[in-house]
């Protein structure tokens, strides 16, 4: 018919219809002849399976035709404190900032918004986090626009810093956090003992000898809080003491003294150090001097007089040998002389020694010949 306008709406689709640009009603499914010879009623049609509802006009949609966009929309109202976590069918779909308004078309799709008041708490509840934080993309971006997170290893604490001020200490696990209308930053501090290495320093000792020493520590973190609050650099704080109280022993001491007692060394340094950064919340475990490095004519010297001393002492040891033979000879001699019995007893243990070495002996006038003509001693007189 001339002047008709024939519209369909299908079973997953609704119309908006509007006349002379004012909006009228809301199409269900069905044919529709709409009479309009002057071309002034326009019909928008949606699909329902996207639930959102985007119009330019909304918010005078919603103003003034309240009543029946309530009837075929959900209203999601949000406020300037408030987050909305969108659920379709159950499942986490999407995040709405503050002050959002959205419709949801009433459809197959059921959407449920649920609002958290981030002015009281904004620290996202466990189960929460986990799904937006491992969710994939499309919510992935919109995620990353509303959500700090950060997973605490155990070997650590994490320190929440809002909009540049210390709140909390956050214990190992998984923190998430909304970030609108606020800055977040999350430090973590790793609470396991530390190794440092202080190498290569170059220090004069008290005799004027530079030597480079080699240092390792082992130190911790025990007050996480303390140690933020006065320090801006753990570690670094920790390597200057170091470096500063091995200058100060080693200076303190000639060379002679650090190369006989590297423990005494060890001691001091640990006690100074010790003193210092525990009111920092910081402790130092342990420390060590690993090398002792001398330059190389320190080294040729040190090496000379170590060799003087080892040859002074053979001698020494080879004359006290020496001496400790000759007196046991002497002593030998002395029992001889006072026992002609025990001399003659030196000597036969001596002429068996010969007749090893004697292929033939002959002997004269039997055992009496061989005590006194093989060998002819004479007896002192008495």
């Amino acid at each position: 018919m001339f002047g008709v306008k024939r519209v369909t709406i299908a079973q997953h689709e609704r119309g908006l219809k509007f006349r002379n640009r004012s909006f009228k009603t809301i199409l269900e499914p069905g044919v529709y002849g709409i009479f309009d010879p002057l071309k002034r009623t326009e019909v928008q049609v949606y699909d329902l399976t996207v639930p959102e509802f985007e119009h330019a006009r909304v918010d005078f949609l919603v103003r003034d035709a309240r009543a029946t966009m309530e009837r075929y929309f959900t209203i999601v109202e949000l406020g300037d404190r408030e987050v909305g976590v969108v659920y379709k069918n159950g499942r986490v779909a999407g995040l709405l900032a503050p002050g959002k308004r959205q419709l949801y078309w009433r459809g197959p799709i059921e959407v449920r918004v649920e609002k958290y008041d981030i002015a009281k708490e904004f620290e996202l509840p466990k189960e929460l986090a986990k799904v937006l934080v491992r969710a994939k993309q499309p919510l992935a971006a919109q995620v990353a626009d509303a959500v700090t997170a950060a997973e605490v290893p155990d070997t650590s604490v994490g320190l929440l810093i809002v909009d540049g001020q210390f709140v909390k200490v956050l214990e190992p696990g998984l923190h998430a956090f909304w970030k609108f209308q606020r800055a977040l930053k999350i430090e973590l501090v790793d609470r396991r003992v530390q190794a440092m290495e202080v190498a290569g320093q170059e220090i004069l000792t008290r005799d004027k000898v530079s030597l480079r020493v080699n240092l390792t520590a082992l130190w911790q973190v025990l007050d996480v809080v303390k140690a933020r609050a006065a320090l801006t650099n753990f570690v670094e704080f920790v390597y200057k003491e170091l470096q500063f109280a091995l200058r100060e022993a080693v200076g303190a001491r000639t060379l002679d003294e650090l190369l006989g007692d590297k423990g005494v060394l060890d001691r001091e340094i640990g006690d100074t150090v010790r003193a210092k950064v525990q009111e920092h919340g910081l402790i130092v475990r342990s420390v060590g001097v690993k090398d002792v490095i001398l330059p190389g004519e320190m080294k040729t010297i040190l090496n000379q007089v170590v060799e003087a001393e080892k040859i002074a002492q053979a001698n020494l040891i080879k004359r006290r040998e020496e001496t400790a033979a000759t007196r046991s000879l002497l002593n030998t001699a002395r029992l001889m002389d006072e026992n002609p019995t025990l001399l003659r007893l030196k000597e036969l243990e001596t002429l068996e020694k010969v007749t090893e070495k004697i292929d033939k002996l002959t002997v004269f006038g039997g055992l009496d010949g061989v005590l006194k003509d093989v060998v002819r001693i004479k007896v002192p007189s008495a």
